[in-house]
């Protein structure tokens, strides 16, 4: 996911970060809840999390709620200056990835019985000691419960409870812990502040009368799925950000650009046209570089890194008068065009990287094996020139928001990009998209591609979902939610330490990558996988063992948007789940060609991942085959005959699909 190149970038920024953060201050001096906090949880403000006690009614909204986190209840950064909650009370409800997070002094999950990422199927046993219920519709919800792996206090580690497909989008979840164990197996007694709540009806000027009041419907949704309240250690309620919540700004900004555009091409102005000969390159014949003129609606003319959205009055984004998003783009054309006119495509990179890596090998290969024109612009917000955004926003989050907006520009950039691609009037009626002949040299007829790698695969779930051109998008080495990804990814370890100056408690660092994630739903995939698949059609390919994507994020992925697992995916005894793959359909390899969406996984022989939420590091874990799929011509045959006809085919005979492992 993250260029080798960016490194030594990264690391004389994170030095120059560590500057300006004081020292910090040692991880017991953590405090405990204060004014606004839940009285349930008073070890650490927000927990448990997410949580309705955090939200107020609001009839305004699709939920009927709204986050209402004061600014006294948001964790500082040590730089000591209060968080703004201004972009997370936009929200009416949380994120539908959410990560719960408790709080257990003493907890032994495996003592407890708790499921595990390896025994998903467990989460829903009927004597389950944590219980995930909808309310709305009675269904037991599944998850996998982990101790925080990277706690460095077993005081304060966090208990984290991860869905195993997305929560519902504006649903009301109950949740309940019981039973739970110490290492000795004793029964581990309830806090004092939740068995006055759970127990007989407080008197109205008792300080836990507003909260018992809060929490009875809970309680009593959950008894009516038969959990008793005898051996309850904790139980809580949340509400799930509604799909406008979640896809309110990025289609607010698509439409209202689209209007304006009406039925005409984007500007755009074509900068520099190379030809190469046949010895420069045997599979680009033509490069070309221009910039399209892209309505803004960030804060800044020009959009530069850390801009926000421009909003009006009623929160949504506006456009500043006038203000225009000048995305640079490259095209690399491939030889085989100017015999028969190419495949449109956008190409997706990866992580904090550039538009010139469209220019990279495989893609070229992808290219000139199947026809295929590729045009690429640099995903702003997440793009190299962010960089130190991003690692100011670690040590303090009033910066984060400026990430996942400047990302909603990038990808409207995008969908104008791809919109010249396609449109008659657009960019192939330039001289550098014909040949000497006049003849165009991509096919505009039949709608454009998306092929996304690592970041181009997170983002690109949410790109495709937004497009109204893009009809079939490949999502490379993909998962979705940066929350669950970051501590399970050795692309996180120049960042982790900015974090670590930042937020030294451990259980505190949990809570904000929550609540980063609320906000980064708008701009990732996390946010739109529950309609991903409604009018598109995907095709993720995944790196059995990726040191950077973790496999967990992916398989979550593919539960939430219905994509099918091309079976048999691993070789017997390659999984060390109980069921490999639980609660992902199946499309055998004599059922294919299948026409829906689909996932396929790519086996370079790298180890197992951790079963931890911690990164793949280290010699025991091998080779990072985080880069092999793509460089594989069988699974290029897949995507190239995915994107040109919808079709998934086989490539791999009876056996699980192999990759070779990339230098």
């Amino acid at each position: 996911m993250l260029h080798r190149l960016l490194r030594g970038l990264l690391a004389a920024a994170l030095g120059a970060a560590a500057l300006l953060v004081p020292d910090a201050r040692p991880a017991h001096a953590a405090g405990p809840s204060g004014p606004g906090c839940d009285p349930l949880a008073p070890v650490e403000c927000l927990l448990p999390f997410p949580n309705d006690w955090y939200t107020r009614p609001d009839p305004a909204t699709d939920t009927g709620r709204r986050v209402a986190f004061g600014a006294a209840v948001l964790p500082r950064a040590t730089a000591g200056r209060p968080v703004d909650p201004t972009a997370w009370n936009r929200s009416d409800g949380f994120s539908p990835g959410s990560t719960l997070i408790a709080h257990v002094p003493g907890l032994e999950p495996a003592a407890t019985g708790a499921a595990p990422i390896t025994d998903i199927g467990r989460s829903l046993a009927p004597d389950a000691p944590v219980v995930l219920l909808d309310t709305r519709t009675g269904e037991r919800w599944p998850y996998w419960a982990e101790p925080d792996a990277n706690a460095t206090d077993p005081v304060r580690r966090a208990l984290l409870i991860h869905p195993a497909r997305n929560f519902r989008d504006g649903h009301h979840y109950a949740v309940a812990l019981r039973n739970l164990k110490d290492g000795a197996g004793r029964t581990i007694a309830a806090a004092d502040p939740f068995a006055a709540v759970a127990g007989r009806p407080l008197p109205g000027g008792h300080p836990l009368h507003a909260r018992q009041r809060q929490l009875r419907p809970a309680l009593k949704a959950l008894r009516r799925a038969g959990v008793r309240s005898e051996g309850l250690y904790l139980a809580w309620d949340f509400t799930v950000a509604s799909t406008r919540g979640l896809t309110g700004d990025l289609f607010t900004i698509r439409d209202d650009a689209f209007r304006r555009l009406g039925g005409r091409s984007p500007g755009f102005a074509v900068t520099q046209v190379t030809d190469f000969t046949a010895e420069q390159d045997p599979r680009i014949a033509r490069e070309v570089t221009g910039r399209i003129e892209v309505p803004g609606y960030l804060n800044l003319p020009g959009g530069p890194p850390g801009s926000v959205f421009h909003r009006g009055r009623d929160g949504l984004p506006r456009r500043l008068p006038l203000n225009t998003q000048l995305a640079t783009f490259r095209c690399e054309i491939p030889r085989s065009a100017f015999r028969t006119a190419s495949h449109p495509a956008l190409y997706g990179h990866g992580l904090l990287g550039r538009r010139s890596e469209v220019g990279a090998g495989n893609v070229k290969a992808m290219a000139a094996e199947h026809n295929f024109t590729f045009c690429a612009t640099d995903w702003i917000g997440m793009a190299e020139e962010d960089i130190p955004v991003v690692l100011g926003a670690l040590a303090d989050p009033n910066l984060f928001p400026a990430v996942p907006e400047r990302s909603e520009q990038g990808m409207l950039n995008a969908l104008f990009l791809a919109r010249a691609l396609i449109h008659a009037d657009g960019l192939s009626t330039d001289p550098a998209f014909r040949d000497a002949a006049g003849r165009p040299l991509v096919d505009t007829r039949h709608g454009i591609g998306y092929d996304g790698n690592s970041q181009g695969g997170i983002l690109g779930g949410a790109l495709v979902a937004a497009s109204p051109d893009i009809r079939r998008g490949v999502l490379g080495v993909t998962g979705m939610n940066y929350g669950l990804l970051l501590n399970r990814s050795a692309d996180f370890a120049p960042f982790q330490q900015v974090l670590d100056t930042s937020y030294p408690d451990k259980l505190r660092q949990q809570i904000v990558l929550q609540l980063f994630q609320m906000v980064w739903d708008r701009g990732e995939a996390n946010g739109y996988a529950s309609h991903l698949t409604d009018r598109h059609q995907v095709l993720m390919h995944i790196a059995y063992g990726d040191h950077q994507v973790a496999n967990a994020a992916a398989d979550v992925e593919a539960r939430t948007l219905g994509a099918r697992l091309i079976a048999p995916a691993l070789a017997p005894g390659r999984s060390p789940d109980t069921v490999p793959y639980w609660g992902i359909k199946t499309v055998s390899r004599d059922q294919l060609p299948y026409r829906g969406s689909a996932m396929t996984v790519w086996d370079s022989g790298t180890p197992t991942p951790p079963l931890t939420n911690t990164p793949p590091t280290g010699p025991q874990y091998g080779h990072d085959p985080h880069s092999d799929p793509r460089n594989s011509s069988a699974a290029r045959q897949q995507k190239a005959t995915f994107l040109t006809t919808g079709r998934v085919i086989n490539v791999c005979g009876t056996t699980p699909c192999t990759a070779v492992p990339a230098s």
